[in-house]
């Protein structure tokens, strides 16, 4: 599912038009997005619990060259399924 696929399931669950569902899906996005370049953590229970998370600097091989690189620190977005939602795929 792709995010105007997305937007047309809201639209018929919700039972909105499809620009109002475009509208709430950017506004969640937007909203995790900001709550997440603060520092904070995003859960919706049962469903899914995003985080940032830092990553120290590391030593490396390029693997063009073979030569020691060292990747900088850098700070990444981790995920972690919730129950719920792990529990409608099986």
């Amino acid at each position: 599912m792709n995010k105007t696929e997305l937007i047309a399931k809201v639209a018929e669950v919700a039972g909105l038009s499809k620009v109002d569902a475009k509208k709430a899906v950017d506004a969640a996005v937007e909203a995790v997005k900001g709550a997440l370049k603060a520092g904070e953590k995003v859960q919706v229970p049962g469903i899914v619990t995003f985080s940032v998370e830092k990553r120290a600097e590391r030593k490396g091989i390029n693997p063009a060259t073979k030569k020691a690189i060292t990747i900088p620190a850098k700070k990444v977005v981790k995920a972690k399924v919730g129950s719920e939602l792990a529990a409608a795929v099986k």
